[in-house]
């Protein structure tokens, strides 16, 4: 999910509570914040000696053990003011990729993509999902697209790929 489309759909849907699944049925409490907006760019280096250059937004979430017993979840209202007050001090890039930085004590801390929005009644559920690595110069490694995580560990220093 881009930038833009994410606002959109907060602008939408206003009076919706914003919740967050982080993992299949592991929801972020409701006692959550907006921490932080993080405007990353990515300037790498595979390991075929490729270059990449992107863009990303991250929004960090951080539940507030003051509130942990808080149930009503922020609205998309509030979490737009949130965003729009941001992007005046520092501009977004609208096109950039959307990712959510959330950990506790049962998930570790990870920068994770929208997989699905689901609109229901009243919530706006933004389902998440782990990103897995992967080798971007398979072509230049010798390692077929199709290739699984133990396939991939022909990859090591001195056979020219990494």
């Amino acid at each position: 999910m881009k930038t833009q489309e994410f606002l959109n759909l907060l602008q939408e849907h206003p009076n919706k509570e914003l919740i967050f699944e982080y993992q299949k049925g592991l929801r972020v409490g409701a006692h959550y914040h907006i921490t932080e907006v993080k405007n990353v760019t990515v300037d790498s280096v595979d390991c075929g000696a490729g270059t990449d250059f992107w863009k990303e937004t991250v929004i960090q979430l951080w539940e507030s053990p003051l509130e942990a017993g808080k149930t009503r979840y922020m609205s998309a209202f509030k979490a737009l003011s949130i965003l729009n007050k941001v992007n005046r001090i520092k501009p977004m890039d609208p096109d950039a990729p959307l990712k959510f930085e959330y950990g506790n004590d049962r998930f570790h801390t990870a920068q994770l993509p929208v997989g699905n929005i689901l609109i229901r009644e009243g919530q706006l559920l933004v389902e998440l999902h782990v990103d897995q690595t992967d080798c971007k110069a398979k072509e230049t490694c010798g390692i077929p697209e199709t290739a699984n995580a133990t396939e991939q560990a022909d990859c090591i220093p001195g056979n020219g790929c990494c």
